[in-house]
């Protein structure tokens, strides 16, 4: 029979940090990239590329790790996403167990332009295995200044770019020179505190380092200290006007100039707050509500993060954390982060109201009575609830 060293042995390392760099295309992603490979606090970092052509190698190169593979000057690993992500991610993690490869303590993966950030996310939030070594850390978002409004209004995908974001770096802010510029550049500030208010935005003019960029996840890069307030940043949406306070590189203020209203804006949409609530459902209504809110509204839930008291151990707090349908397995956290236990959930939707969510959420913690037509429909086919009818509609 085995020995509990030996089992302990086989059981996987701590999870890698995982940080995904997005933005639509000519945003400034890859003038981004090349600036941080520079930075020591990416030494020891794996970095996942669409195309080296694309990455500044002259002066960064040191040595051909393998056909898809170089290694950087300042210590990075550089890899080639061949195809498939998850066959990418499990050919490096087995090549660093196999020490055929430089130990990497942190993935960084570009995306393309066009891509819509979500199936990324869930790779690494619902894929069997590769939610057991990796962990998603931070998803930065690059916005171009000049071009932002015309991006944002004309492309989707742009705007869950930056509604997913825990940081936004806005780019090309030394083209705004203009006194018309100035306001566009306000403006533009405002309608991302709308989108996705928990964000940090920087200006890329003020070069923040990779660590304020990429350390935006639950845990450190050690994995010991849970760091939920940082991660879950619920303080920005009690802020005057919804949480439209902005978090630059130098705390700048809230600047209080709004877009005009457009209704063919696709932001429009997009809604953003924070459920705070003193309720204690049980584990089972909480597993309850977040399954059919998934299955019934899952496309609508760009981003979902919280803490969360529940009734069978209030002391010990439940971190959630979602990506549309996909939900990563709560976590227990062995005590509150503050002394604020009161439940707190940020959600960043589209096409959902809050008022609903709010709603649905007294029906799983008492707030709300259930009618007998209802609750036979819940019972039977709980895939009938929506949010524009069936249980609360």
């Amino acid at each position: 029979m085995a020995s509990d060293a030996a089992i302990l042995s086989r059981r996987p390392p701590p999870p890698v940090p995982l940080s995904v760099l997005t933005g639509f295309l000519g945003a400034g992603k890859t003038t981004l990239l090349n600036r941080l490979l520079k930075d020591a606090a990416l030494a020891d970092t794996l970095v996942l590329i669409n195309e080296f052509g694309e990455i500044g190698l002259d002066h960064l190169f040191v040595e051909k790790v393998d056909g898809d593979m170089m290694m950087m000057s300042s210590g990075c690993l550089c890899c080639t996403i061949r195809g498939d992500l998850v066959a990418t991610l499990e050919d490096v993690i087995r090549k660093r167990d196999n020490n055929r490869i430089k130990l990497f303590r942190r993935v960084l993966i570009e995306t393309t332009g066009l891509a819509d950030p979500a199936p990324v996310l869930h790779t690494i939030m619902y894929h069997p295995y590769l939610m057991l070594r990796f962990r998603l850390e931070s998803v930065v978002t690059v916005i171009d200044a000049v071009n932002a409004d015309a991006t944002l209004d004309a492309h989707i995908e742009a705007v869950k770019q930056a509604a997913v974001a825990d940081r936004i770096v806005i780019t090309k802010t030394d083209l705004m020179t203009s006194l018309d510029d100035s306001a566009r550049l306000l403006r533009l500030r405002d309608r991302i505190a709308s989108l996705n208010p928990s964000a940090r935005v920087f200006d890329n003019a003020d070069a923040p380092g990779a660590a304020n960029l990429l350390d935006a996840g639950l845990y450190d890069l050690d994995g010991k200290t849970a760091d939920v307030r940082k991660w879950l940043n619920s303080e920005a949406f009690e802020q005057p006007g919804h949480g439209h306070a902005h978090h630059h590189g130098h705390d700048h203020h809230a600047h209080g100039h709004h877009a005009p209203h457009d209704v063919n804006r696709h932001d429009d949409s997009i809604r953003a707050f924070c459920l705070r609530s003193d309720a204690r459902p049980s584990p089972e209504s909480f597993q309850m509500f977040l399954d059919l809110l998934r299955e019934t509204n899952g496309p609508s839930l760009l981003r979902v993060k919280g803490i969360v008291a529940l009734a069978d151990d209030p002391s010990r707090p439940v971190v959630i954390h979602g990506v549309q349908h996909v939900f990563h397995p709560p976590v227990r956290l062995e005590q509150w982060p503050d002394d604020d236990h009161a439940t707190r959930i940020v959600f960043i939707v589209r096409d959902l109201d809050q008022a609903f969510i709010e709603k649905f959420w007294s029906l799983f913690t008492g707030g709300v009575a259930v009618g007998q037509p209802d609750g036979d429909a819940l019972a039977n086919n709980p895939l009938k609830l929506r949010a524009k009818g069936g249980l609360l509609g």
